[in-house]
């Protein structure tokens, strides 16, 4: 039985295993030539990049659009927080959400890993055409 369900895996694997393999290679490609030597993890780095597309996001927000519980991205914010690459203010002016913008120093290192990243991306679609490429991303961009 189970090689039957190795070969239905090899055959027609479900779009949620494709997907989940595909961001754990990219992930690990990323960590490894990228954020690591930067001293970076994947959740801080995933953090900055929303946030300097959503400054002022709130911990709760950013918690909801990464699909990690509220505590993780607080330890997250404020392990970023401490390095000097995020600011939020000390008390919140309403409520309890407290709004977390890049730093000027976060924006630099954030900027550090842009070609790093790319050049990871193009190692894990090497085996696709250069039109091929383009069509997947045009692809998960309309699905997403």
């Amino acid at each position: 039985m189970v090689s039957s369900k190795l070969t239905y895996m090899a055959v027609d694997p479900p779009l949620g295993y494709l997907m989940h393999r595909l961001h754990m290679a990219l992930r690990s490609e990323i960590t490894d030539t990228v954020l690591g030597p930067l001293g970076l993890t994947f959740p801080e780095y995933i953090c900055l990049r929303m946030l300097s597309h959503s400054p002022g996001a709130s911990n709760a927000e950013l918690a909801r659009n990464i699909s990690v519980s509220r505590q993780a991205m607080n330890l997250v914010l404020r392990g970023l927080q401490d390095r000097g690459l995020v600011r939020r203010p000390p008390t919140a002016e309403k409520g309890r959400a407290r709004p977390a913008e890049l730093t000027a120093a976060g924006s630099k290192l954030l900027g550090r890993t842009d070609s790093g990243v790319r050049a990871a991306e193009e190692r894990i679609l090497a085996t696709l055409s250069g039109a091929d490429r383009a069509q997947f991303r045009r692809i998960l961009a309309a699905l997403i």
